[in-house]
């Protein structure tokens, strides 16, 4: 049986080399610190034994003070303290470079690395908490490396080099330190134990509240319209309480740490005190040796109290790195295999042949299903919500990958091909409209390139949006507001159409494109697209029957099956399923 402590330390060793992995990227920058921190401090621990050398220069008694042996030693105290000021300084400059550097590149894995992913990963995380994790997780990291690096190893070398002087200086007084640091490294411990499952779930709380959010903010017409506002900061206080809670938890118990270890510091130091004056009184240790020993001990005591004191931030940053990790360690989109197929010059013949499909391992969307689809068909799809029409086409794109069975686009098995010639072979309009913060032109022109306005101006006229761009000031260098706030949303869903007509696909898929357009717009995008679609096999899901009456075949889904299929007016003879979907929507009239 493992061993969860085994577990749990493995797991912090990956974090530690997978952030080393980024510092050793920056050699240069990463052993000239190191070089720093070394010269800095290893100036700063001279500063004591001079201090005691100048003091045993002063003994009682009128005129018994060597003024020039005592400005000579203290002169060079200032000097080693000044020196090794100004390589700290410089120090803490290179460091916030450093940290700049990792954290700039982390982001960029971490971005990278979502641009890589499946589809299926966004539908599992909430889109607040993935955007906590690029922003507030990698800050946090870059908060502990730009502060808490060079504090760990300032306290490694502190602590080394403060120990070799106090054996130099009195071995026996050392003794002291025997029963003072092992009960230190055992609080911290223990301390940490506590202390790091808390700040895994701080993080963790952030990011769902993050994620509420993001989803409140986006659904703000909705909540205002079903008079859902009392409903929704109910929702948000709950879970604004479980992230302050465990925010205070946290930091509770990491601000403990610093007045306990000050306590154990403070009786070290006392100890010392006590012992150095009985070994003074046996004239074993000279006045300027206890100085210091007393000035050593509190260098050697001070970094364990600081590592202490900075526990919280590591623990923090600890667990932001592990879901940040976690996130870089998930599983990217299926590389294309060697040799793979490139789609040109599709023609759009598409087979479905024994396809079983589940989102999970309880409920199976698709079963056994089988479909056979000429090129330049014009295929609806239609059924009630859940049936499978959005699945058919996720798998088409493959968004996701059956379970069984297989697809075929110009009888190549599609996982067999590249999945950037795949999905070229495909525009598509979905329901929810996309558009970034652009020009009306670069929203259009998004998924080809080399579009010029001439093109773009072309497939506005077929959609029937030529003249409202040309009533806007600056026409189609109109700015378009992140999500497309400064337009309708029919509008918006027009654009987007026009994008898929600019591709000049092969194959088009439109998954309710035209549920925000009224009925006169939409009998022109009809037949805009008619024209424009001419040879090309088309996907249509729509719960609007009337926008699919001139179909070359419609498909009736149901339970993860075709129930029905067959034209308009043969659905509406058989008098089944499709006929009963027709008159719910139109009544008895054919």
């Amino acid at each position: 049986m493992t061993n969860t402590a085994d577990v749990n330390r493995k797991g912090r060793l990956r974090i530690i080399l997978r952030l080393f992995k980024y510092i050793l990227r920056h050699k240069f920058l990463m052993f000239t610190i190191i070089f720093l921190t070394l010269s800095s401090n290893l100036l700063s621990l001279v500063g004591p034994y001079l201090s005691g050398l100048a003091i045993d220069n002063i003994e009682l008694g009128k005129g018994n003070v060597n003024f020039p042996k005592v400005f000579y030693y203290t002169s060079l105290m200032i000097a080693f303290f000044l020196l090794s000021s100004a390589l700290s300084y410089l120090l803490s400059i290179l460091m916030i470079k450093l940290s700049q550097n990792i954290i700039y590149r982390m982001r960029q894995d971490v971005f990278e690395h979502l641009a890589d992913m499946p589809v299926s990963y966004f539908d599992k995380f909430q889109a607040g908490d993935l955007i906590s994790r690029i922003t507030y997780d990698i800050d946090t990291i870059n908060s502990s490396l730009s502060n808490d690096f060079i504090q760990i190893m300032t306290s490694f070398i502190t602590v080394l080099g403060s120990l070799f002087m106090m054996i130099v200086i009195s071995p026996k007084m050392v003794s002291i330190f025997a029963v003072t640091v092992p009960l230190s490294v055992i609080y911290i411990r223990k301390m940490t134990g506590i202390v790091r499952p808390l700040f895994r779930k701080r993080s963790a709380k952030l990011g769902e509240l993050n994620g509420y959010v993001e989803e409140i903010i986006s659904g703000q017409k909705t909540i205002k319209a079903y008079h859902q506002e009392e409903n929704m900061i109910k929702k948000f206080d709950v879970k604004n309480d479980e992230a302050v809670a465990a925010y205070y938890n946290a930091d509770y118990y990491a601000s403990v740490v610093g007045p306990s270890m000050n306590f154990i510091n403070n009786m070290s130091l006392s100890l010392v005190s006590i012992f150095g004056a009985i070994l003074y009184l046996f004239n074993q240790i000279t006045i300027g040796n206890i100085s210091s020993f007393v000035l050593y001990s509190r260098k050697f005591s001070g970094p364990i109290n600081e590592a202490a004191n900075i526990l919280s931030e590591l623990q923090s940053a600890a667990a932001a790195a592990e879901r940040i990790f976690n996130l870089l360690d998930s599983e990217i989109e299926k590389k294309d295999p060697e040799n793979a197929h490139e789609f040109e010059n599709v023609k759009g013949k598409v087979d479905l042949k024994n396809v079983d499909f589940s989102y999970n391992d309880e409920k199976m969307v698709l079963k056994n299903f089988n479909l056979n689809v000429k090129k330049g068909s014009l295929i609806a799809i239609v059924g009630p919500t859940g049936a499978g029409k959005t699945t058919i086409i996720n798998l088409l794109m493959r968004f996701y990958d059956p379970q069984s069975g297989k697809i075929y686009l110009d009888d190549i098995d599609t996982k067999n091909a590249t999945l950037k010639s795949l999905r070229s072979s495909y525009a598509m309009v979905l329901q929810d409209t996309w558009l970034f913060k652009g020009t009306i032109y670069e929203n259009i022109k998004y998924g080809k390139d080399d579009a010029t306005l001439e093109d773009v101006i072309r497939v506005c006229k077929a959609c029937d949006i030529h003249d409202f761009i040309m009533s806007l000031p600056a026409e189609y260098d109109t700015i378009i507001n992140e999500e497309g706030l400064n337009i309708s949303q029919g509008q918006k869903q027009l654009f987007t159409i026009a994008r898929a007509m600019l591709m000049d696909s092969p194959m088009l898929i439109l998954d309710e494109a035209t549920s925000n357009i009224d009925t006169i717009t939409e009998l022109k995008i009809q037949e805009a697209m008619r024209k424009l679609m001419k040879d090309k096999t088309c996907f249509v899901i729509a719960h609007r029957l009337s926008t699919i009456k001139n179909a070359d075949r419609i498909l009736v889904i149901n339970d993860g099956k075709i129930i029905e299929q067959g034209t308009h007016e043969e659905l509406l003879k058989k008098g089944g399923f499709y006929q009963k979907l027709f008159y719910s929507q139109f009544g008895n009239i054919a």
